[in-house]
Parts: C-alpha cells; sequence; structure tokens
C-alpha cells in the first residue's frame, strides 16, 4: 500500500486550514491510500529551534517522511510565506530527503495577494531537499472554510472542485509509483 505524509505547517490545531487537511486525508484513505500526518506544532520546541536532528521526535517524523511515496505540505500563509514552525521542520529533513517523492502544497491566506507564496517561497526548499515531482497545488483563500454555526468549518464547494482535481492527480501519480517501485 502507498504511503502519503501530511506534514501540517499550523501553529493551531484549530486553525481552518485543517479542514482541508482532515477532506484530503479522507479522499485518500477512501482510495486506499495509507495515510499519516505530522503536526509540527506538536513536535517539541525546543528540538525544532535548536534542530536536535537526533531527537526521538524529529527522527521519528523524518521517517514517516523517509517511508513516503508522496508528501503534502500545508501551511497558512502569514506575512507572504508559510509559516516558521513549517521552516523550522523543514530545516530537520535530511539533505535530499524529499529526493524520489511526489510533493502537493496546500496553502490557505487571507486574500489571492499572496497567490504566488507557493511558487516563491515553497518550491525552493522543497527543490533543494531533493523534491523534483512538486505538483501544482492548491492555494485558497479564508473565505473558502467557513466555520459554521455549530464550529465545523465547511469547505466551499469550488475549494472542494479544486482540491478534489489536485487530490486525484495525486492518487494517480503515488498509484503509478508505488506499481513501479513493487515491480522492481
Amino acid at each position: 500500500m502507498a504511503k502519503i505524509v501530511v506534514i501540517n505547517g499550523t501553529p493551531s490545531l484549530v486553525s481552518r486550514v485543517n479542514a482541508v487537511i482532515e477532506y484530503a486525508e479522507a479522499d485518500l484513505r477512501g482510495h486506499g491510500f495509507e495515510v499519516e500526518r505530522i503536526n509540527v506544532a506538536e513536535l517539541p520546541a525546543e528540538d525544532l529551534i535548536h534542530t536536535k536532528f537526533e531527537s526521538e521526535a524529529i527522527v521519528k517524523a523524518n521517517g514517516l517522511v523517509a517511508e513516503a511515496d508522496a508528501v503534502i505540505v500545508v501551511s497558512p500563509v502569514y506575512k507572504a510565506s508559510y509559516t516558521g514552525v513549517l521552516k523550522t521542520f523543514l530545516d530537520l529533513i535530511p539533505e535530499k530527503g524529499l529526493a524520489g517523492k511526489i510533493l502537493l502544497p496546500l496553502f490557505m491566506g487571507g486574500s489571492l495577494a499572496h497567490l504566488l507564496t507557493i511558487e516563491y517561497a515553497l518550491k525552493p526548499v522543497l527543490s533543494v531537499l531533493g523534491a523534483r515531482h512538486i505538483l501544482g497545488g492548491v492555494y485558497a483563500v479564508d473565505s473558502q472554510a467557513v466555520r459554521n454555526d455549530q464550529g465545523v468549518v465547511e469547505l466551499a464547494g469550488e475549494l472542494k472542485l479544486r482540491l478534489d482535481s489536485v487530490l486525484a492527480e495525486l492518487a494517480e501519480e503515488t498509484s503509478h509509483k508505488a506499481a513501479r517501485k513493487s515491480a522492481e
């Protein structure tokens, strides 16, 4: 079974971006993928800030990335970039740690003003880590994920359609990669 890991760079585990993650995870599990999540905000802060590569939590998280066929990188956009907590974790992924992986960025910002954050802020870092197969990704705006009266975040229909499209592409690419791997 192909493995996909989600790197959640959201500092707040009650962020609306988590609804996007849950939507993606449910879709991918429904297609038979094993999906794991790394909530970077739950990793020990001292290990992240002091780049403790040997930390048990960091070794475990990097092990999930190493075993994955595909990696989804998720972050809200702050100050025209992804979160600092996500950057601290990306700094701990070994050199070429994303080589051979299919990458899918999923970002959410307050407006379309930072639409190119994935292209100009994230992709160069992923490339340095060895990523060569980076899918187009999805940039959503906050207004596409609204908390209802019960506190549940509802995703806009247009956002769901865009997610469905990119998740189908990820599923297809990951399935092909897993098939090639098992044929070797």
